[in-house]
């Protein structure tokens, strides 16, 4: 059987490609694929999660092509089914579906190289990291996660980040599901809803937008009464390798 020749279109997976050794299968990348660097340094970038270049990635000829539901548009992977063998969908909705996604590329990747051992490692690394954060009685608190400004845009809580704040008690507004893709999942704020004078904490993510100490009076005037801070939206929003490291991130945020 000859080796797969991957194409990753979600950044997070992407990483966790090369923490179980299959670094040397992958032909294709995105620009927002970028860690850890030096190991994708010499792998063809194809475009964005949104936008991929399609006719590039012909060229590249993958044997799979990992997707996400909420990374990848429908109509690029309804694309590459007219010439990629094998599309692997993603959507871990939770930390704990990690497990899943590991077992996922493990049935996939079994018979290369050191894929086994890597799974088995993350999967204990990530059952641990749960156990620790159910340890503990957490006080419940009303979050704010903010992912974007101009117009201000949070997390619905059936989104993964939702559901990694809601290990440690937070629970994240406005009240409501987005539904299993979509923009949706993504509410828009007005700014004036009734509720934000009851939020305890705002986080302000690092990613997909970049914020930065310049913007924590704009958040705190959002909700006066609130602590505002900023968080690696990394460490709380990426699959794989990160979701344990992840949920040791909020403990340590809980607890300070």
């Amino acid at each position: 059987m000859s080796a797969p020749r991957i194409a990753s279109l979600v950044p997070s997976i992407t990483e966790l490609l090369i923490a179980l050794g299959l670094g040397p299968n992958l032909v294709a990348r995105t620009g927002f694929c970028i860690h850890p660097a030096a190991a994708l340094a010499d792998v063809p970038k194809v475009g964005g999660t949104k936008d991929v270049n399609l006719a590039k990635l012909r060229r590249l000829a993958p044997s799979h092509v990992i997707v996400n539901v909420d990374e990848n548009r429908l109509e690029t992977v309804q694309a590459l089914r007219e010439f990629v063998p094998h599309i692997v969908v993603t959507h871990p909705q939770g930390p704990e579906d990690n497990q899943v996604l590991l077992a996922q590329l493990l049935a996939l990747f079994a018979e290369q190289p050191g894929v086994a051992e890597a799974v088995t490692r993350l999967q204990a690394e990530l059952g641990q990291a749960l156990a620790r954060c159910a340890a503990e009685a957490w006080p419940a608190q009303r979050v704010l996660y903010l992912i974007w400004r101009q117009p201000w845009m949070t997390v619905a809580r059936d989104t993964y980040i939702a559901r990694m704040l809601a290990q440690v008690g937070w629970q994240s507004w406005p009240e409501l599901c987005g539904g299993e893709s979509g923009a949706a999942r993504y509410p828009v704020l007005r700014g004036d809803e009734a509720w934000l004078g009851r939020i305890d904490r705002v986080l302000l993510s690092s990613e997909p937008y970049r914020f930065d100490a310049s913007h924590l009076a704009e958040a705190q005037a959002l909700c006066p009464q609130a602590r505002v801070q900023l968080v690696d939206g990394e460490l709380l929003s990426w699959y794989g390798p990160r979701a344990a490291a992840g949920l040791d991130y909020l403990r340590g945020l809980a607890s300070a």
